[in-house]
């Protein structure tokens, strides 16, 4: 499917943030995990993990089922951790879980652990960024081409329709603070 500038315009500005937070229903620190941040970044190996995780229909259809579930439900977006608050995949996916007793059971009903949503966001989010690259060079310097699955760009672009009523239903509100 191909783009004029308009519409890559759009994505820029309304379409590709509202599919952020649409995304980060459920799981908010997803976008910390791939922003360059003060603070000791994920390991090697989870960065490889994300990188090779690869999106298909069934993957993808059951995060749209979980991000319309949890909207149902009201589960807000809530605060993701700080810089170096978390060490690995893991401590993020069992920190996002935890926010909220109903988001764990949600995913689990889904098909999902913690660990596999995790991932399933974060290549899609991946895709997205990578896919968003394609027209803004300002975002194409700041994406370390060798952690982007080409396969899961070309899936996400494949799914332009699916995302779109994703987006169109309304985007959650913004995240509330995190309390300590």
């Amino acid at each position: 499917m191909k783009f004029n500038t308009l519409n890559a315009s759009r994505l820029t500005k309304v379409w590709l943030p509202t599919l952020m937070l649409a995304l980060a229903t459920l799981l908010p620190m997803v976008a910390q995990a791939q922003q360059a941040a003060p603070g000791p970044a994920l390991p090697e190996a989870d960065i490889q993990a994300i990188k090779n995780y690869n999106l298909n229909d069934d993957v993808f259809n059951r995060l749209l089922a979980a991000t319309k579930e949890a909207r149902a439900a009201g589960i807000k977006p809530q605060a993701g951790p700080g810089p170096g608050q978390v060490k690995n995949l893991d401590e993020l996916a069992e920190r996002a879980v935890s926010g909220d007793p109903r988001i764990k059971p949600l995913i689990q009903k889904n098909g999902f652990t913690p660990r596999e949503f995790m991932l399933a966001n974060l290549a899609l989010m991946n895709a997205a960024i990578a896919w968003q690259a394609k027209s803004d060079p300002q975002a194409a310097a700041r994406i370390d081409q060798s952690k982007v699955n080409q396969a899961n760009v070309a899936f996400f672009e494949s799914h332009q329709a699916q995302l779109n009523a994703l987006t169109q239903q309304g985007a959650p509100a913004s995240p509330a603070p995190q309390g300590k």
